[in-house]
């Protein structure tokens, strides 16, 4: 039978008598869960930040009407040249409404749907923002300002004025950040808009709206929904988009199908529409776990050297426990004792480290005209970083210190006593 009480104390007696040695295998295995913690918690941190400055503003799935060429041309319609190979030039698209066809029905129909958390009418218009002698191209979006809020985080981007003073105001307008610079402009002032057609309507700036996307910033702008029909001369059922918010984002593909072929729409859900960027996450993602676990078997191979040579400074206490009537197996539980405690205490200490120095680095001012809303640096408290760094330190040094205990389990305390 084992005599853990023992064991254990023989253990501590050489963690002790050897101190320099355990404080280094310690540091070892501290500052290698500490660096993981930290470059894990603040890279996924970071990336979550990135992710989330996209898929925030982006609809699960993004219903409208897609202009495109027909797919049955004329010269087909021809019984001559019905079993003929046509070849067809300078194809122009077909003549068709931006407008959703039975916009409202289909709101409905959404909003009735067990799956969506949310749908949201918009009118995309081209205009021109006119400010004395200066006229910028861009877009003026219609929207329902609130559900705008409620479901893609619209609050989170106005650095001036908020949702409600658009919702309050019936000529009020949400201008872009970078169009506002341009034009020196500020809430309070106005700003007159022209439509393709010519049409000038002067609107009241309640606010500034800054999504962190320049290209974004410098042409878009955002207004009732009531508002941009009243200017583009149309009635309240003509839209242009529906966004869709799910319940469960993985819900998204199938659905934007259905919807394709149930309302004879084009459906673009977010992954289509992100793929390229959602391929970037995914690879500063694998780079950042692929460092972190380079970290953890760095630290884990200097157990190991450390481990190994305590072994060989103590060969003579192996002896000497072997000579006293110590099993092998005796031996090498003592050794994995050390190293189990080793584990532990670098372990627990990694922790504290690596939370701590994730603590002050979410102290740090981050302060960037791209993103307003971002005062410090991102970082990810996840449990499940900290459960891996304690399970990777005990696994470490589990594996460390095997290889050299089983050693001095198979030493010969009579050669080691005769000194050969």
């Amino acid at each position: 039978m084992i005599n853990w009480k023992v064991i254990l104390n023989i253990a501590r007696t050489h963690l002790l008598t050897k101190m320099k040695s355990t404080v280094t295998a310690s540091l070892g295995v501290t500052f290698g869960i500490g660096a993981y913690i930290t470059l894990v918690s603040f890279m996924t941190g970071l990336n979550e930040m990135l992710d989330s400055l996209i898929l925030n503003q982006t609809p699960h799935i993004h219903l409208y009407n897609e202009i495109e060429p027909s797919q049955e041309q004329p010269v087909a319609l021809y019984k001559d040249f019905e079993d003929a190979i046509n070849v067809v030039r300078s194809v122009k698209p077909k003549q068709s409404q931006t407008k959703i066809h039975n916009a409202l029905p289909i709101l409905n129909y959404l909003k009735s749907d067990e799956k969506v958390k949310g749908a949201t009418p918009q009118l995309r218009a081209q205009i021109f923002y006119l400010s004395g002698s200066i006229e910028l191209g861009g877009n003026l979006v219609g929207v329902d300002v609130m559900e705008e809020a409620r479901l893609y985080n619209l609050r989170d981007y106005i650095v001036k004025g908020t949702a409600e003073d658009l919702k309050n105001t019936e000529n009020g307008i949400l201008l872009g950040s970078g169009l506002a610079g341009k034009m020196s402009l500020a809430p309070g002032d106005r700003v007159q808009v022209s439509t393709v057609k010519g049409d000038v309507f002067p609107l009241k700036i309640v606010g500034i709206y800054q999504s962190g996307i320049a290209d974004i910033d410098n042409i878009q702008s955002f207004a009732n929904l009531k508002t941009v029909q009243r200017i583009l001369g149309e009635a309240n059922n003509y839209i242009t988009d529906i966004n869709v918010k799910l319940l469960t984002i993985e819900d998204a593909p199938t659905m934007a199908n259905v919807l394709e072929k149930q309302f004879n729409i084009t459906a673009t859900d977010i992954n289509e529409a992100n793929a390229q960027f959602e391929t970037g996450s995914n690879i500063r993602n694998l780079i950042t776990y692929a460092v972190s676990i380079t970290l953890l078997i760095v630290a884990g191979f200097g157990i190991y050297n450390i481990l190994n040579m305590l072994i060989y400074e103590k060969m003579k206490d192996i002896a000497i426990l072997k000579a006293t009537g110590f099993s092998g197996r005796d031996v090498q539980l003592i050794f994995m004792s050390q190293a189990m405690i080793i584990g532990a205490v670098g372990g627990i200490l990694g922790l504290i480290v690596g939370y701590v120095l994730s603590r002050m680095i979410d102290n740090v001012a981050f302060e960037t005209e791209a993103l307003p809303t971002i005062t410090t640096y991102p970082i990810n408290y996840n449990i499940w970083y900290y459960v891996i760094g304690i399970s990777f330190a005990l696994l470490s040094t589990f594996v460390a210190g095997w290889l050299p205990a089983s050693k001095a389990r198979r030493i010969d305390p009579v050669r080691i006593i005769r000194g050969t």
